[in-house]
């Protein structure tokens, strides 16, 4: 089952102390740049030289992004971490996090900081999957007043509304997942969180529809569908076959149909051109039929 309660964070003020880090690729500067130009106007934004780190696909090694996390994870001065790219990387870190007793405060991020938000999900903490840095300056005022409103308001988060219904009904339950691929990573560790009864989020970008296909069988075989309550379907971006007389939208809508779970899907989270924020681990309602994602419960405090 979940943690008994998935405590919110409390919320942030205009001039707090934020975080950035680098838990898992190296990433563009001036995107990265963008992106801080946008929190900064916000809030105090700290972060250390050895983000601009490099080795391989990493932000550095394992050993510099892990005491980056955990330090500003730990930090009870900081008041959010924001992440400066995704990739690939922070599976890496999982384990060396064991220990760490992060104090409450958002971490936002998504893609392959989904990873983090499971091992966030498991302490008991609600986190926002919403835009990297590197995103975040491309993306609209809309979306940088969505997401500053996560962090600070006391009250709920706007609901958001998808484009197609896979699977006629509602449920509720707590929100949770993120990218599909990292998602299935987790099965069969310690990290991935209680699904009991939850509303799982799911999106992706650049995998073909039969490497979709093979992940969501992945997660029926392990059972997941037969736990969660729900199903919302974000971004599936850059995921189509070529010259294939078929979409990645119609394979996946067969296999959320499969479920006989409440399924919507195009929501703007994930990927493409809109990246609405959303708090993890708070509960929510789907209603499938009006494509409808409400949020019952505050993310901040």
């Amino acid at each position: 089952m979940l943690p008994t309660v998935i405590r919110p964070y409390p919320a942030l003020r205009p001039g707090d102390r934020v975080a950035a880090v680098a838990p898992a690729g190296p990433f563009d500067r001036a995107s990265f740049e963008a992106g801080l130009g946008v929190i900064a106007e916000r809030y105090r934004v700290h972060f250390d030289s050895g983000i601009w780190s490099r080795h391989r696909y990493l932000a550095g090694g394992d050993v510099r992004r892990l005491a980056e996390l955990s330090a500003a994870l730990a930090d009870p001065q900081v008041k959010a971490v924001f992440c400066a790219r995704g990739g690939y990387g922070t599976l890496r870190l999982l384990a060396g996090l064991n220990g760490v007793s992060p104090s409450p405060k958002p971490l936002v991020g998504f893609s392959d900081i989904a990873a983090i938000h499971a091992w966030l999900q498991r302490e008991g903490q609600v986190s926002v999957h919403g835009p990297v840095l590197t995103q975040l300056g491309k993306l609209g005022a809309s979306t940088h007043e969505r997401l500053f409103s996560l962090l600070e308001a006391t009250a709920p988060a706007a609901p958001l509304t998808g484009t197609e219904t896979c699977v006629e009904g509602v449920a509720e339950g707590p929100l949770l997942g993120g990218n599909l691929a990292v998602l299935t990573r987790l099965l069969g560790t310690p990290f991935l969180p209680p699904l009991d009864g939850a509303i799982l989020l799911l999106e992706d970008v650049g995998e073909r529809p039969y490497s979709l296909d093979r992940m969501w069988t992945h997660l029926a075989l392990a059972g997941i569908f037969r736990r969660i309550r729900g199903i919302v379907l974000g971004s599936f971006t850059g995921c189509e076959e070529r010259d294939a007389d078929y979409t990645s939208g119609e394979v996946l809508r067969d296999l959320a149909t499969a479920t006989g779970l409440p399924c919507a899907a195009g929501f703007p989270i994930g990927h493409g051109d809109l990246n609405e924020p959303v708090p993890l681990g708070v509960r929510v309602r789907l209603d499938a039929h009006e494509r409808r994602l409400s949020f019952l419960e505050s993310a901040a405090r």
